[in-house]
């Protein structure tokens, strides 16, 4: 789809569309006073499962359509999340493990936060703000020239605002294209309600 002059341009059936924003943070952010949470913490997990990791996946993103590590075949979701580069850390709540933190350091001299959420029961609890000062001090300390983020207009309506009060800065926009991951079985045909579903038709 090519967006070479302004106006209105129609899906074709079964996709669905989102505006992607990159962010990204140039300067190492000033030390923040973290608060005191029992209930959280957040460990490296050196080998990650692949069922377990799929699991973690779904339960932060179906309702936001995540779908990127689904249509990814195991080996190549294997030979990402393993390696050497590559990190992810969990956020256990009570001893569940309820979000995640993907660091990418392949494209060096940036990081990239390739993944960033938690599951519905911790939203609005403030576990995100904890986990960002973390993630962030875990990819400062590698000095990058640039930490990286990327959100679209799937994900939740917070989302973007919490990335540019957490000191990212918007320098540029997309607009992705896809399969609507309800009509191919990756997320439950309820999941996502705030975005109707629209079947394939010949209309």
């Amino acid at each position: 789809m090519q967006l070479d002059h302004n106006g209105y341009y129609p899906l074709p059936p079964g996709k669905v569309a989102a505006l992607v924003t990159y962010l990204e943070m140039t300067e190492r952010p000033p030390a923040a006073a973290l608060r005191d949470r029992p209930d959280l913490s957040l460990r490296r997990v050196a080998a990650p499962d692949l069922d377990w990791y799929r699991d973690l996946f779904r339960r932060i993103g179906t309702d936001w359509l995540w779908f990127g590590r689904l249509v990814m075949p195991d080996e190549q979701v294997r030979a990402t999340i393993t390696h050497p580069l590559v990190e992810v850390h969990a956020l256990t709540w009570d001893g569940r493990d309820e979000g995640v933190v993907e660091l990418d350091r392949r494209e060096a001299p940036d990081i990239e936060i390739a993944y960033f959420g938690v599951t519905p029961a911790l939203l609005g609890q403030g576990a995100g703000r904890w986990l960002m000062l973390r993630a962030l001090a875990a990819a400062w300390a590698y000095d990058p020239r640039r930490v990286l983020v990327h959100t679209c207009s799937l994900d939740h309506p917070q989302a973007l605002q919490f990335y540019i009060r957490s000191g990212f800065r918007p320098y540029a926009r997309a607009v992705e294209v896809a399969d609507d991951p309800r009509l191919v079985g990756l997320a439950p045909r309820d999941s996502a309600r705030w975005l109707p579903l629209i079947e394939n038709s010949d209309r």
